[in-house]
């Protein structure tokens, strides 16, 4: 979700699930601006995708025809306005979503639909959204995550926020379910539209048979060709052999351990450490959130041959990484899936979705979402949510999807969010 786009979205009502149209904030040259697809005291709701559709392509007097991607949004297929599954907000099921365990999905979708609760209120101006906002500042623990929650002042604030949102979540409720409108469309683009949606349907169907045709023909051709391979294959299997046991004697150590040293490369400087897995939860060499980082493979290695402190000598294989640099045979060897490279990435993504490689991209941010969890920050996790400008922006790089309505420019606020992240995780390394 760039800044200046129109996003649909889907809001569980009393009277059911409704589709709309969400435009995040948006600058025109001093003033800064928010709406919703609606016209003065209305904001309007449809109960199918067509009719949104229809709508948009008819109507030009509503409280969006004025935004700059206004054009883009009315002129999308009826399929690409299908409401993505993270901005889909189910506003019935607030008070049983609170009086669940606080999970880190539910505390996820928690905050996400009260946060857009929040916007609807502030927008439309409704008094009794506001005041439920202003009353209960705990609602403000949400962001914190899950680990807000935890032990017994956590399980307290979790029961708080439940019977704050118990005590006064109908009057909530009410006042967005009275200025919701559905106005009449007309029945003809609705057919249009529903059209659209059955032949997307059907054409996803017909590529997924095509799909399958094409497996079945590889499969077929493979076993007509598979005694003719075979002897070719034997001609030089010695020397493949004699490479893959190369390979496997190169990894072999460090996948046996299961530890993997990694390279990161920042505009400053290379550097080298360690990281491994335990119930899938990262933990690198380092302490207290802090990861101890070299500028070369000989320094790491010096490094491990001594008695230090860090959170990896408490992982059970960690003994057999220093008997191994005690002996001198320890070879830091990083494999390609695990160099991350941070420099130009901010740059690349002021530019747009096309100057971006996806591949640096996606190991860039697995490593700031590691480092992240390993200090216990959830800081990360919230700029990269889907319904955060630079979580949309890098979830369409990483997962474009013709369906889906193109990121669009300026994309100077997703570049910037990009940079602070860099900064916070540089921030957390310590070099030797």
């Amino acid at each position: 979700m760039a800044a200046g786009d129109i996003v649909p979205i889907e809001l569980g009502l009393t009277d059911g699930d409704l589709v709309t149209l969400w435009a995040p904030r948006w600058r025109e040259g001093d003033d800064e601006w928010e709406a919703f697809l609606g016209h003065e005291d209305d904001l309007y709701g449809f109960e199918s995708i067509a009719e949104l559709a229809a709508f948009i392509r008819t109507d030009d007097d509503n409280d969006l025809v004025e935004h700059p991607s206004w054009n883009v949004v009315s002129a999308l297929s009826a399929a690409e306005l299908e409401p993505d599954e993270n901005f889909c907000f189910d506003l019935v099921g607030v008070p049983e979503l609170a009086a669940s365990d606080p999970d880190a999905d539910t505390v996820t979708e928690l905050e996400d639909t009260l946060n857009m609760v929040r916007n609807i209120g502030e927008v439309c101006e409704l008094d009794k959204v506001i005041r439920f906002f202003s009353n209960n500042p705990i609602l403000g623990a949400l962001p914190g995550g899950v680990n807000a929650f935890g032990g017994r002042e956590g399980e307290a604030l979790w029961d708080q926020i439940g019977s704050a949102i118990s005590k006064d979540w109908d009057q909530v409720l009410d006042a967005i379910d009275t200025i919701v409108k559905t106005p009449d469309v007309d029945k003809s683009a609705i057919a249009v539209a529903e059209a659209e949606l059955l032949a997307a349907g059907e054409n996803t169907v017909d590529a997924d048979d095509v799909a399958d045709e094409s497996d079945d023909d590889e499969d077929h051709d493979a076993d007509e060709t598979a005694v003719g391979a075979a002897g070719a294959a034997a001609v030089g299997a010695d020397a493949d052999d004699e490479d893959d046991l190369d390979d496997e004697e190169d990894d072999s150590f460090w996948h046996a351990v299961g530890i993997d040293p990694i390279k990161i490369i920042t505009s400053a400087q290379t550097y080298y450490t360690l990281r491994c897995y335990l119930d899938d939860d990262p933990i690198f060499l380092g302490t207290k959130g802090a990861i101890t980082v070299f500028t070369s493979e000989r320094a790491l290695a010096r490094y491990l041959a001594d008695n230090h402190d860090h959170d990896l000598s408490k992982v059970s294989t960690y003994s057999d990484v220093q008997t191994a640099a005690v002996d001198g045979s320890l070879e830091v060897e990083v494999t390609d899936e695990n160099v991350y490279v941070l420099t130009g990435l901010a740059d690349d993504l002021a530019s747009g979705p096309d100057a971006i490689d996806a591949e640096q991209l996606d190991l860039a941010v697995e490593l700031f979402t590691d480092a992240a969890d390993y200090a216990d920050d959830d800081s990360v996790e919230q700029a990269l949510a889907p319904s955060a400008p630079l979580g949309w922006y890098v979830s369409f790089a990483l997962n474009p999807d013709p369906t889906r309505m193109a990121p669009s420019p300026p994309f100077d606020t997703e570049a910037d969010a990009w940079r602070a992240l860099d900064r916070e995780f540089e921030a957390r390394l310590q070099p030797r």
